[in-house]
């Protein structure tokens, strides 16, 4: 009785096996209709855009279906390779000379083309067809199109097809790609090398490695070394930075391999943040991703050390590549501001300047006003000047600005520029300024981007 059951039991996982593996195509070729003569052809990429209308008579459905799967073709000793099959149907008519089927690799673009030429036959039969010579690989991403011969123009079918990946019990089983040799890693930053193993497994394939970033393709950034089979190596790749898209790359020494791809800083984001840039010349500020970013960045200033760092108008941009300002007041309060959907980063680029490019000053007005700021400047600028009373909770409330007067640029003895003459000043009317709470701000005009210097509760007189 035990032995019945144990029997049916393994009955049963055979069926449950058999029904999710891959079917098994002996030959690589074309089969269509009963009673049609077809003759095939293959073109490598080339695939002919141009069309022409198509003729009244034609039906809109003539082509009645796009059929695709993953099928797969043994040799002895599980060497395994997959093939795609489409399968299409479609309504003979007089002006019909066949179909053509085309298959592009939406990562290389390389495209393949199978066309099927059919004659003597009657319109307004079913026609049926089934190509199965389309090579393709684990995990790869397809473009489907399926036209008529002669092309009329809007007569085709478009499908994407994503061929199943190693995670297929079955292709793990019986594909090379799928039980290529093991790949670990250790990283030794203190001298910047990645430290990656192959491990040697039964019957494997030479194996390349590799290192890379990772944009829309994985683009080469070091040596391509190759380790030969049958034996456990460890290879040493040196890298410049610890960036998230820098990754380890590994295939099998075979065409159209499945590679795989380990990212050992893939949550390492803080350098990516570091590459800006200021050129003094061109008072440009600018700062470009060295891995794929989503997000915005915009500048920003502190009021004060550890405070919010508040934006500045009309800075904020779309994280896409190169991201440039012009015409940037460089000031030590200036900040750049990176955001994306997990987090923010702040990084302030000239915190470590040693002085400022121009200060403000307040001091008691010779005239009725309470307050004269001054602005001391080593080149001529233009600024201006508003008041703010800070609110608890809340942003500060500021009144409207104010513009400073300019001030011919003092010279010396010798008719020589000061070091930092005054340039500009304004003087602040009313009670207002000398309220607790009151803050100073003052920012550059002449500039696109300028961040405010800030003075709170000035002495009046």
């Amino acid at each position: 009785m035990l032995l019945g059951e144990a029997v049916a039991l393994l009955c049963l996982t055979w069926v449950a096996y058999q029904t999710l593996a891959l079917p098994r195509i002996a030959e690589c070729d074309l089969s269509c209709t009963q009673g049609f003569i077809c003759k095939s052809r293959v073109k490598w990429n080339i695939f002919n855009s141009f069309c022409r209308p198509p003729p009244a008579s034609l039906p809109e459905s003539v082509l009645k279906g796009l059929t695709l799967s993953t099928a797969m073709k043994c040799a002895p000793y599980n060497n395994c390779s997959l093939l795609l099959r489409v399968q299409a149907s479609l309504t003979l008519h007089e002006g019909l000379r066949g179909l053509e089927a085309c298959s592009m690799n939406t990562n290389t673009q390389e495209t393949v083309c199978q066309s099927v030429r059919i004659s003597g036959v009657p319109s307004q039969l079913q026609f049926q067809v089934q190509f199965n010579c389309f090579k393709v690989s684990a995990a790869q991403s397809l473009y489907i199109t399926l036209r008529t011969i002669p092309h009329f123009c809007g007569v085709q079918i478009n499908q994407l097809y994503h061929v199943e990946d190693c995670r297929d019990e079955d292709m793990k089983r019986n594909l090379p790609d799928c039980f290529a040799r093991k790949l670990t890693y250790q990283v030794d930053r203190s001298h910047k090398v990645i430290l990656a193993q192959v491990h040697e497994a039964p019957g494997s394939l030479d194996f390349y490695l590799r290192l890379c970033l990772r944009w829309f393709t994985c683009e080469d950034v070091g040596v391509l070394v190759r380790v030969t089979a049958d034996r456990t190596s460890t290879v040493s790749l040196p890298y410049n930075q610890e960036l998230p898209c820098l990754c380890l790359e590994g295939w099998s020494a075979t065409p159209d391999a499945v590679r795989i791809q380990i990212c050992p800083f893939e949550n390492d984001t803080e350098a990516l943040w570091d590459a800006i840039q200021y050129h003094p010349g061109s008072q440009a500020l600018s700062w470009e991703p060295a891995c794929p970013v989503s997000g915005h960045v915009s500048l920003c200033w502190h009021p004060r050390p550890g405070t919010h760092c508040q934006e500045l108008e009309h800075s904020r941009r779309p994280v896409q590549s190169r991201v440039q300002y012009l015409l940037v007041d460089p000031q030590p309060q200036l900040c750049l501001k990176f955001s994306t959907n997990l987090s923010f980063w702040i990084r302030c680029p000239f915190e470590r300047w040693r002085s400022p490019a121009w200060k403000m000053m307040v001091q008691q007005a010779p005239s009725q006003s309470p307050i004269r700021v001054t602005f001391f400047s080593s080149s001529p600028a233009h600024f201006q000047v508003r008041l703010c009373h800070q609110r608890k909770p809340g942003p500060p409330t500021c009144y409207p600005a104010l513009q400073a007067t300019p001030l011919p640029l003092a010279t010396g003895s010798q008719g020589e520029l000061t070091a930092e003459p005054p340039v500009a000043f304004v003087d602040i009317p009313g009670d207002e300024v000398c309220a607790p709470g009151t803050c100073i701000q003052g920012w550059r005009t002449d500039v696109h981007f300028s961040a405010p210097q800030q003075l709170c509760d000035p002495k009046c007189s």
